[in-house]
């Protein structure tokens, strides 16, 4: 579906959308990655040795924090010393510390994925560690001909899986375009699928559907199509199929984001985080009653997936992106309303 000419300049006659109440967590989301994994599991015990070492060498910087941290209670299922504590709970509401109490609000400034430096650090560690000993290895030893050449082949290999985990991981930079009718591309990657919808559900009428599709070399960041407040987060657990494939936008494991935006208009809004057949995680730090700008980040998907957004089809929409067009999260306009404006911009802070 393409928009004409004569649907942007139809005049906008739909009433502003009715109000909807914030739902309750769906109590699957106990953190802010739904599906576990091996490296959150390595954070947990590693956690739990910090937290010793802190409570029996460092008990002043344990009572700084303390003083510093705000909230009325504990989300977490292990005590919060300092904001660390919080990295895989922080969508449970409760304990927090401001930025400028935060000794490690940098973390979120790093021109890498916060949710996925722990990946990066050990992912990293084992392909270019690996990469590393095997060429000491092959140097140090009289192995020559075929093997050496098998040897170096492994060595490359390794250096590429390394240098691969340090492209995904990355958060570059996006200027985010200004105006209220403007909705811009929640993920990277290639605009996949889209579909119109006679009447979707949570719309409360006719609808657009877009699909992304995320390959390995796409950054997985995950940001808010527009300004609004999330009004509900539903998890579907589910199979890992190839994200190429259509049936896995309803058979994959997904984490669904409801969104409405601001008065006057109050649009509703679905964005749909969908793992794939390499990517087994799904992260979302939002919690229902958040309220985030347009652009703004909320989490990522881990290696390979799709993201989908579902939006009001009204009488002055135009679709600004096309099938097969390359998408940038945050920057690239996928669509306007009637009586927007994209010429503004601003950075991302």
């Amino acid at each position: 579906m393409s928009s004409t000419s004569s649907d942007v300049n139809a005049p906008a006659t739909v009433q502003p959308y009715p109000r909807r109440e914030v739902e309750p967590m769906d109590p699957q989301l106990t953190m802010i990655q739904p599906g576990g994994g091996i490296i959150i599991n390595l954070e947990m015990f590693w956690g739990r040795w910090r937290r010793f070492w802190l409570k029996t060498f460092r008990r002043g910087y344990v009572k700084k924090m303390e003083s510093t941290r705000k909230g009325d209670f504990n989300p977490c299922p292990h005590d919060v010393l300092d904001p660390r504590d919080l990295k895989y709970y922080e969508n449970q509401g409760g304990y927090y510390w401001d930025e400028q109490d935060d000794p490690f609000a940098y973390r979120s400034r790093l021109p890498f994925a916060r949710e996925g430096l722990a990946e990066l650090i050990v992912l990293s560690t084992l392909f270019f560690g690996g990469a590393a000993l095997l060429s000491w290895g092959i140097l140090s030893s009289s192995v020559s001909g075929v093997l050496s050449v098998i040897g170096w082949l492994l060595v490359l290999t390794l250096v590429l899986f390394g240098t691969e985990i340090v492209w995904f991981f990355r958060n570059p930079r996006r200027t985010i375009p200004a105006g209220e009718g403007v909705i811009v591309s929640p993920a990277d990657g290639t605009f996949d699928t889209i579909e119109e919808i006679e009447h979707h559900e949570f719309i409360g009428g006719p609808a657009i559907e877009i699909g992304i599709f995320l390959s390995i070399f796409n950054v997985h960041i995950n940001r808010m199509p527009v300004a609004g407040k999330i009004i509900k987060l539903a998890y579907r657990p589910g199979k890992c199929l190839n994200a190429l494939r259509p049936e896995s936008t309803r058979l994959n494991e997904r984490l669904e984001v409801y969104l409405q935006m601001p008065e006057p208009t109050n649009r509703p809004m679905l964005v749909q985080q969908i793992t794939g057949a390499i990517a087994r995680r799904i992260v979302c730090r939002l919690k229902p009653g958040d309220e985030l700008v347009k652009g703004a980040q909320f989490g990522m998907i881990k290696l390979g997936s799709r993201t989908v957004i579902v939006f009001p089809r009204e009488a002055g929409l135009e679709i600004l992106a096309k099938p097969g067009d390359k998408l940038k999260a945050g920057s690239t306009v996928l669509a306007k309303y009637a009586a927007s404006s994209t010429e503004a911009t601003h950075e991302e802070a």
